[in-house]
Order: structure tokens, then C-alpha cells, then sequence
């Protein structure tokens, strides 16, 4: 049998227009996804930001210093953000926030679509179609001294396993990276 691919489109687009959408989006959670030794992985995330820094536009994500992501993108400085935009299937995000990318291919468990990046080597994920492609620019590790009492001990209680899902005793890393492609694939 041979297999034809339909051509894919993707819609550019302007990022700051769909900054409502997602924002929005990162409250319920998004995609985080990264390539590095040809593995990709992708992990779900709320906490995140999107501004300009340098006259560049930034999305900055948090990554907590034990998971597989933190590698990935230590070895390889760049990550599309893949966001839900129109109806998909909400089971993507909870088996992309609570399984790890050591021990499990979630890509292939969820049958996920990578599309062909424009600018980066991160492929994007035609199920959460909203994409931005980003180049790590800065990244620096959270300051445990600089975070209130009140949010060490809701986000990083020290009382747990740091591997477990679920895990928060680990502080962050954040990550600013240029978007450097935005867009929808339709």
C-alpha cells in the first residue's frame, strides 16, 4: 500500500493577536516539545511567559531541574510550544504531564503528528496546532533566596521524592526563547 501525505499548510501568524488564545491556553496547559540525539519529547506546561525582551518577542518557559525536558533542552537550545487551538483530544495533556520522556516514547504511545519545522529542529504537533518555534536565548536557573516563604513552601515543598510525577520539590530553570515562527497548521 503506499502511504500519500496531504500537504500540510500553515497559516503564519502574527503572535502577539493570538496572545489571548495563548495565554489562555497555558492556564489549562500546552506543549512543551524538544529534539535533542533525534528524541523528541514533549511535556506539559502551565506556567509560562509571553512578552518582549531585547525588541524580540519571548516565550519563556519554567522547567524544574529533574525532568527530561531540562536535559533535552540543555543539549539542544531550541523548543516549539504547541498550543490547543478548536477541539482536541485532553487526554495529550495529561499523559504529556505525568509520564517522563526517560522512560516513555509519548509521541509514539499517543500517535502524535510532527510537522516539519519552518526555523528550528523541534517539530511541531498538528493535534495542538498553534505553534511557536523558539531559540533559546537566555537561561538562568531560579534563585532559591529570591522566592517568598509563602511560594517555597506551595511550589516547593521539600518534604518529597524530586522524581515521582507530580514532583515539586525541584526550583526551576527559565528559558527565554525567541519565537522565531509562529503559526497554525490547518
Amino acid at each position: 500500500m503506499i502511504s500519500r501525505r496531504i500537504n500540510i499548510i500553515k497559516k503564519e501568524i502574527e503572535v502577539f493577536e493570538y496572545s489571548n488564545e495563548i495565554m489562555k491556553a497555558l492556564q489549562t496547559g500546552v506543549l512543551l516539545t524538544t529534539k535533542a540525539d533525534d528524541k523528541v519529547n514533549s511535556m506539559t506546561i502551565s506556567w509560562g511567559t509571553l512578552g518582549i525582551e531585547w525588541s524580540k518577542p519571548i516565550f519563556t518557559v519554567f522547567v524544574r531541574e529533574n525532568r527530561f525536558t531540562k536535559h533535552q533542552l540543555d543539549k539542544k537550545p531550541e523548543f516549539t510550544v504547541n498550543i490547543p487551538y478548536g477541539s482536541f483530544d485532553k487526554k495529550i495533556l495529561g499523559i504529556c504531564g505525568t509520564k517522563s520522556g526517560r522512560t516513555v516514547d509519548k509521541i509514539k504511545e499517543l500517535n502524535l503528528t510532527l510537522e516539519t519545522p519552518n526555523k528550528v529542529s523541534v517539530p511541531a504537533i498538528k493535534e495542538l496546532p498553534l505553534t511557536l518555534e523558539c531559540k533559546i536565548i537566555y537561561k538562568q536557573k531560579q534563585a532559591e533566596h529570591e522566592i517568598t516563604e509563602e511560594n517555597k513552601k506551595t511550589f516547593y515543598p521539600q518534604d518529597v521524592d524530586s522524581l515521582f510525577h507530580g514532583a515539586n520539590k525541584d526550583f526551576h530553570t527559565a528559558y527565554y526563547g525567541e519565537i522565531v515562527s509562529a503559526y497554525i497548521i490547518e
